[in-house]
């Protein structure tokens, strides 16, 4: 079993553990301390740990589709995070086209299926066209090839958008049906927050169902 267990284990993923096993050390030792400082009270660390739940969720995402890349192709993909940018930030400018025809709000629940939709086949179509170009005629070549490859990506994704859309911040125009927030055993949840961290646990699901 150890035999095993050595050769399916690689220098990346001992690499990976030790930075893993660092920072949940780290996030331990400093919850520890803050506990001990007695500078929040319980609302507050109520609100922080909705907080940080809604943001875990996008971030677990993110991580998953990083965790099915370097399963599959063995190879950690840098453009990863650009791709996830590319569906929801041209979506952002369906979703001003919705706003200027009256949908937005009018029809809440179609608008947002739509912005989500722009976003998965934009996503969808640039990693199928960046795994078709730039990673599959590098399959079989050293581990080091594929790797500059995709920052090289990157970088090219990046610069792109960047010429297609501008630098400048921008950000989904708010949605009445999201306003607000909900009281549940005393905690108050936003419902944008409630929205994300179902989202999240939706997907992962379906995910974990598919593969």
């Amino acid at each position: 079993m150890l035999r095993t267990w050595r050769q399916r284990v690689t220098a990346t993923d001992f690499v990976i553990w030790t930075i893993g096993i660092a920072i949940a050390v780290m996030v331990v030792y400093g919850s520890i301390k803050t506990l001990a400082l007695g500078k929040y009270d319980t609302a507050t660390w109520l609100d922080l740990t909705i907080t940080g739940l809604a943001l875990g969720g996008v971030y677990a995402l993110i991580a998953l589709g990083y965790t099915l890349v370097y399963g599959i192709l063995r190879m950690i993909n840098f453009a990863h995070s650009e791709v996830f940018m590319s569906g929801p930030f041209t979506a952002a400018f369906v979703a001003d086209g919705l706003i200027a025809i009256g949908w937005w709000n009018k029809y809440p629940i179609v608008s947002l299926l739509l912005v989500a939709l722009v976003a998965v086949v934009v996503s969808t179509t640039i990693a199928i066209l960046l795994e078709r170009i730039a990673y599959r005629p590098l399959r079989n070549a050293p581990r080091l090839v594929p790797l500059i490859t995709a920052i090289g990506a990157s970088f090219f994704l990046q610069y792109t958008f960047r010429g297609l859309y501008g630098s400048g911040l921008k950000g989904y125009p708010d949605m009445e049906l999201l306003k607000g927030f909900w009281m549940l055993g005393g905690v108050r949840i936003f419902r944008t927050q409630a929205t994300v961290i179902i989202g999240a646990f939706v997907l992962m699901l379906i995910l974990y169902a598919i593969v």
